[in-house]
């Protein structure tokens, strides 16, 4: 007799009504990331339209990522979603480094070392709770 082919399993969210919860979170996070590539900009001078511009780019920007990472990580595995990750916070870190005047080499190294550390928590996060 033949048996029918076992369907894998779909990821799901521990909590269904995260998203709902999550929507506030990724607002906050980009306005905090705005202010603060605006603040690294200023360096203790007077306020300009300028760095407000740029904080409003920055934190729009990463708030936009970070939804559309977090609406499309299911379709991820498990190796690219840590990842996506890791190139997220590395590229956010090394732009906000980048913005205190340091240069681009230092920048783009600690973009890369916070962002392979960044990886590598998260797969290790989605390797351990994940079957």
């Amino acid at each position: 007799m033949a048996a029918h082919a076992a369907v894998p399993p779909r990821r799901q969210r521990v909590d269904p009504h995260a998203g709902a919860v999550a929507w506030p979170i990724f607002v906050i996070l980009g306005a905090a990331y705005g202010f603060w590539a605006a603040f690294n900009l200023r360096d203790g001078g007077p306020v300009t339209g300028g760095q407000i511009a740029v904080g409003f780019i920055a934190g729009g920007s990463l708030t936009i990522l970070s939804v559309l990472l977090y609406l499309f990580q299911d379709r991820l595995p498990r190796e690219l979603r840590a990842g996506a990750y890791g190139v997220l916070v590395g590229c956010a870190l090394g732009f906000l480094y980048a913005q205190t005047g340091a240069s681009i080499l230092r920048s783009v190294g600690l973009g890369a070392a916070l962002g392979a550390a960044a990886a590598a928590a998260m797969f290790y996060i989605f390797y351990t709770r994940e079957d």
